[in-house]
C-alpha cells in the first residue's frame, strides 16, 4: 500500500461526527493535510533556527540575513514540497494530470496566497482600522478559501 493511501486511511479514520455533518471529505483531508503541513512548518522553523543556524546572523558578504529570516528561508522549501504532495496525493487524489505542470500550478497558487495575506492584512489594519490579530484571523480564513479553491478548480483539477 502507498505512503499516501495510508495517510488517506488514517485521516479519513478522523472524519466522523460532527466533521462528517458539516464538511465533505475532500474539505476534511484538505483541512487535515493543511493542518498536518502547518505543524511540519513549526517544527521544521524550530529545528532550523535554534539547531541549524543557531540564532546566528548569516553574513553572505553583500547581505546579511537575520536568523529569523535565514530559517524562514531554508524552511520554505521543505514544506511547500510536503504540501504539495499532501494535496496531490492525499487532499485531492489528482495524480494523472501532469506533476509538472500541477507543480507549476501550485508555486503560482502559493504566490498568490502570499499576494492575498499582504493586499487583505493591510486593507484589515490600514483602511478599515481593525487590529492586527482579529484582522489576521480574518485574513487566514480567506487565505484558506481561496487556497483550497484554487487548488479543487485549478492546481488539481481532473482532466
Amino acid at each position: 500500500m502507498r505512503l499516501a493511501d495510508c495517510i488517506g486511511r488514517i485521516i479519513d479514520s478522523c472524519y466522523i461526527r460532527p466533521w462528517s455533518l458539516i464538511l465533505p471529505r475532500k474539505v476534511f483531508r484538505y483541512g487535515v493535510c493543511g493542518g498536518v503541513n502547518m505543524l511540519l512548518d513549526i517544527i521544521w522553523y524550530y529545528i532550523i533556527y535554534h539547531y541549524v543556524i543557531s540564532m546566528q546572523y548569516i553574513n553572505l558578504g553583500f547581505i546579511v540575513i537575520s536568523p529569523h529570516v535565514a530559517a524562514l528561508i531554508i524552511v520554505f522549501p521543505i514544506t511547500f514540497l510536503t504540501g504539495f504532495w499532501l494535496n496531490r496525493n492525499v487532499a485531492f487524489r489528482v495524480t494523472e494530470f501532469g506533476q509538472g505542470k500541477q507543480l507549476i500550478r501550485y508555486a503560482l497558487t502559493v504566490v498568490g496566497s502570499i499576494l492575498l495575506n499582504y493586499v487583505c492584512i493591510k486593507f484589515f489594519v490600514e483602511t478599515c482600522a481593525i487590529w492586527a490579530t482579529p484582522a489576521k484571523a480574518l485574513t487566514t480564513i480567506i487565505s484558506v478559501a481561496y487556497s483550497y479553491l484554487a487548488g479543487r478548480y485549478f492546481t488539481f483539477v481532473k482532466r
